[in-house]
């Protein structure tokens, strides 16, 4: 075992919070590198091998970060660093981007969002392509980030479409008007937009028509100018209505399309969309691509190992 590492802390009261209830924090990280760390009150001491000790003390290090910054570590961002400590990258600060509710830091979880914020983030792309499995976070950055961009005056409209496959398009027979319609199908972009701006500040940007959550049918013969568009669950577009999304965008706008093209939910033998774009977009200039694993899932761990297993068993069957 090599010679023990010790981080002092410049504030001794961040112990509790570093370590979590039941010091969960301090176990996440001593099971991920097999280490012993123990924490005396005013520093960590790390015993174990010589990488363990290495990479323990970049995530202790990010957490002391994270503390400092007014957020408490928690079992998500200790996973997260971890991830980065892994894979021998580091989280900054700048890799994130703040939302307007309460300034909060919407960071990285996992290296391949690091990758797709950086597209967000960038000028080099006004089309960007995020593909993976559920819970990678893919639709949540890509609507805080377009809130932040509308909060910050720097769009006109944040628009964000979806197929309504489950209604075949047809929505007609749902009860209500076409908002009551559509909002079953998108309750993960409301969550997200709540999240980054406030259920009042959408409801006002919403009513002022800065906002605009519809299904992707109503998309065709428009030009979307100054805008930020989403186009989420894409693998559940036709080739055509790809096609026809795509060549929606117009002066000072980006689009981002998210989706998982393994889990298209179109009728049998009809060619997803999302796919065929992406076979025949690799290498379209101002196109970029984003694309997760489970390894990137970011929901409960649990998530991860059931997406594991039915890609295990779709192999295999």
């Amino acid at each position: 075992m090599s010679k023990a590492t010790r981080i002092a802390l410049e504030s001794p009261s961040h112990v509790a919070a570093l370590c979590g209830i039941n010091s969960q924090n301090i176990v996440l990280v001593e099971q991920a590198f097999d280490v012993l760390i123990d924490a005396p009150g005013d520093s960590f001491v790390i015993q174990g091998s010589a990488e363990g000790q290495r990479q323990a003390r970049e995530v202790l290090t990010t957490m002391i970060a994270e503390a400092k910054s007014g957020a408490d570590p928690n079992a998500q961002s200790v996973r997260a660093a971890i991830a980065f400590a892994k894979k021998g990258e580091k989280f900054v600060a700048g890799d994130g981007f703040h939302v307007p509710r309460g300034r909060r830091l919407i960071s990285p979880r996992t290296p391949a969002q690091k990758v797709y914020l950086q597209l967000l983030k960038g000028a080099s792309a006004d089309l960007v392509f995020g593909v993976g499995p559920a819970g990678t976070g893919k639709t949540f950055l890509a609507v805080c980030y377009g809130a932040s961009l509308l909060a910050d005056r720097k769009i006109d409209k944040l628009i964000i479409a979806r197929p309504a496959v489950e209604a075949g398009e047809r929505l007609g027979f749902l009860p209500g008007d076409m908002e009551e319609k559509i909002d079953p199908y998108m309750l993960p972009v409301w969550d997200a937009l709540n999240e980054a701006l406030g259920r009042e500040a959408v409801l006002k940007r919403r009513a002022e028509g800065r906002i605009e959550v519809a299904p992707l049918a109503f998309m065709r013969g428009r030009t979307l100018s100054h805008a930020f568009v989403i186009l989420d669950e894409a693998q559940n577009a036709t080739i055509g209505q790809m096609k026809m999304v795509l060549t929606r965008l117009g002066e000072g706008s980006r689009m981002i399309v998210t989706g998982d093209p393994s889990q298209s939910d179109l009728p049998m033998g009809q060619p997803s969309g999302l796919a065929n774009a992406l076979e025949i977009l690799g290498d379209v200039k101002g196109c970029s691509f984003a694309r997760f694993t489970q390894k990137d899932v970011v929901r409960h761990p649990l998530v991860a190992r059931i997406v594991a297993a039915y890609e295990a068993a779709g192999r295999s069957g």
